[in-house]
């Protein structure tokens, strides 16, 4: 390939190099900074040879590349008339909607695995009851319902950790504010009247469990509060008086200010959805069901998380069951590409991402891994999620707990038996639009179909672990890029001792100056990234200490780079390591082992040549 050719592409369609604030580059991706996203033509950049995907994420432009990328980057900075890790006085910060997206998206993300527990646990047990396998009286009932309910109930006391991590504050503070929106002193004043007073200024008494509208507020004014008081208080007593004094100030204020408005904001946006819904019901749902998918695929959909929260908390949502046909739009081109495909390679990779899709709601993999890459199946999921929307938007279906939508979910949606024919209904449609008009596009048939293409006769080859920790599916990584399969399969694992070692003899092809990701292509060919934490570029190598260099030989076991795994959590990345094959083409498949933890030396990969 020529790295150079695919530079001047990418710096032409990204608007040029005057278009250009910055450029960095992380393990798999250019990360550009413009100064006028409109002017990207991210569309001709994702048709170019070479290139996996197009992300806007964070107020980034990000180019998609694979293991290559720092041979493209290298290009790139040799043509463009700016220099490396470049900045500018005009580098764009991010529109107000772009931030605030970003930060709602960061602050539910670490929550969405307890949202996905709880809320099918909730689901099981009305459905439970409803057979009378279960009584509402029992101990039983009420112990397994405390479990599901409590990251609901206590949503602000969650949100107010994650949201100041997401803020660069102390998350143990903003949880404490949370906390104190529920703590008994406050809320038994509610069973005295609605009303009281905080030092003669008068108090509207609220009820804040499940809220999320008045956590958000507060614990924004409270990270830009702590930063004024770092500033102006002596670092000696710093410790206990910052904490302090942001405690009495911002509690107060959230009760008397920050947290009635908050509601009533809420409340207002609920209303307005439930009047829409109301004069058009059909209108409504099928533009949300149609829009779902793009809105996730653009990471939007987490503007309206907080507003499907809190309707739920007032009794009912009807966007939530509006936008679950989008989803279930989605599990049924999955299924359609499963049924129609006779490629054994794609028709596995329908059938791994339909199940968690139909079963646990988890449809990211369906998204970035066949819609994306089929892109003849896009207008099949946004019409088959417009008929399911329209459906439920209609005969006014709701949501009345908080549960991915999948099949094991229904009964977190009322009316029961209405909502089931809304989203079968876009299930079906999509499975049988693309049955009936296919999926492939002629030009990805004639790329497949070449002999090159085709892989060898079948041998195998066994990848040992790196690090000593527990096991993830790659589709549970909170990336995009790597869960979706586009940099190739793999598997991830959770450290727990900050040592990587090399898990094959071969020669160490990439190492990123900042240490967190290294590329290994072993004596056979295969081509391993070691990715160790999520967008920990952005430490540019703080806590990494590679023990290697790039060209080095290394044995099965060597010593790769010491990392601190406390202190990068501390500053707010995750340490999950992938580890991706990223020649998967090359390779008939490759085969996760099925163990929960593995130590070094234990084989996590099977390589189907």
């Amino acid at each position: 390939m020529s790295y150079d050719k695919l530079a001047k592409d990418i710096l032409q369609f990204v608007g040029g190099d005057q278009n250009v604030s910055s450029l960095v580059h992380c393990a798999t991706r250019l990360r550009f900074k413009l100064k006028d996203n409109k002017k990207a033509q991210k569309t001709e950049i994702q048709n170019l040879t070479g290139i996996l995907s197009v992300v806007e994420s964070g107020g980034q432009f990000q180019v998609v590349v694979g293991s290559h990328v720092s041979s493209v980057y290298e290009e790139i900075i040799k043509i463009g008339n700016f220099g490396k890790n470049s900045s500018s006085t005009d580098e764009p910060k991010g529109t107000i909607m772009s931030i605030i997206f970003e930060t709602v998206s960061r602050s539910f993300s670490p929550l969405i695995g307890a949202f996905a527990g709880a809320g099918m646990l909730k689901a099981i047990l009305t459905v439970l009851v409803s057979l009378g396998w279960l009584s509402q009286e029992s101990g039983t009932y009420h112990i397994l319902s405390a479990a599901g309910n409590a990251v609901f109930y206590f949503l602000p006391i969650m949100l107010g950790i994650t949201l100041a991590t997401k803020l660069g504050a102390n998350p143990f503070v903003g949880g404490t504010i949370g906390a104190a929106l529920l703590e008994p002193n406050l809320t038994g004043l509610l069973a005295e009247g609605k009303t009281t007073s905080f030092l003669s200024v008068p108090v509207v008494l609220m009820d804040y469990s499940s809220s999320v509208f008045p956590i958000f507020i507060a614990v924004s004014i409270y990270a830009v509060l702590e930063k004024f008081l770092k500033k102006v208080i002596h670092k000696d007593v710093q410790m206990f008086l910052v904490p302090m004094l942001s405690l009495a100030i911002i509690v107060p204020l959230t009760v008397i200010a920050f947290g009635p408005f908050g509601v009533y904001a809420g409340n207002a946006i609920g209303s307005g959805i439930s009047f829409l819904s109301a004069k058009s019901g059909i209108l409504t749902g099928a533009v949300l069901g149609a829009a779902w998918t793009f809105l996730t695929i653009f990471g939007l959909h987490w503007a309206l998380v907080p507003i499907i929260l809190a309707n739920i908390a007032a009794g009912g949502d009807p966007i939530f069951a509006m936008v679950a046909s989008g989803v279930f739009a989605q599990m049924g081109v999955a299924l359609g590409i499963f049924l129609k495909t006779k490629d054994k390679q794609v028709k596995a990779l329908a059938g791994s991402t339909a199940v968690p899709g139909l079963l646990a709601g988890v449809t990211e993999p369906i998204i970035y891994g066949l819609v994306l890459r089929f892109k003849r199946t896009v207008p099949y999921v946004a019409i088959a999620g417009a008929v399911g929307g329209a459906i439920n938007g209609l005969l006014g279906v709701k949501g009345i707990t908080f549960a991915f939508p999948s099949l094991l979910s229904i009964s977190a949606f009322s009316p029961v038996g209405t909502y089931t024919i809304g989203v079968l209904a876009a299930l079906v449609c999509g499975a049988l639009l693309t049955i009936l008009f296919g999926f492939e596009d002629k030009k990805q048939q004639e790329i497949e179909n070449k002999p090159e293409n085709k892989p060898s006769l079948m041998k195998k080859a066994s990848i040992v672990s790196p690090l000593t920790g527990d096991v993830k599916l790659l589709n549970q990584v909170n990336d995009q890029v790597f869960s979706s399969g586009a940099l190739g399969k793999g598997i991830a694992i959770e450290p727990n001792t900050g040592n990587a070692f090399s898990p094959v003899d071969g020669v160490v092809s990439t190492l990123f100056p900042t240490g967190h990701a290294i590329g290994i292509t072993s004596e056979e060919g295969i081509e391993i990234l070691i990715h160790i934490g999520i967008d920990t570029v952005q430490l540019d190598g703080k806590y990494y200490d590679p023990q290697i260099k790039q060209g080095d030989k290394v044995k099965q076991g060597d010593l790769l780079v010491n990392f601190d795994i406390e202190r990068i959590r501390e500053a707010g990345y995750q340490v999950t390591t992938p580890i991706i094959i990223t020649n998967t083409v090359n390779y008939l498949d490759v085969i996760p082992t099925d163990a929960e933890r593995v130590a070094l030396d234990d084989y996590i990969l099977t390589i189907v040549k």
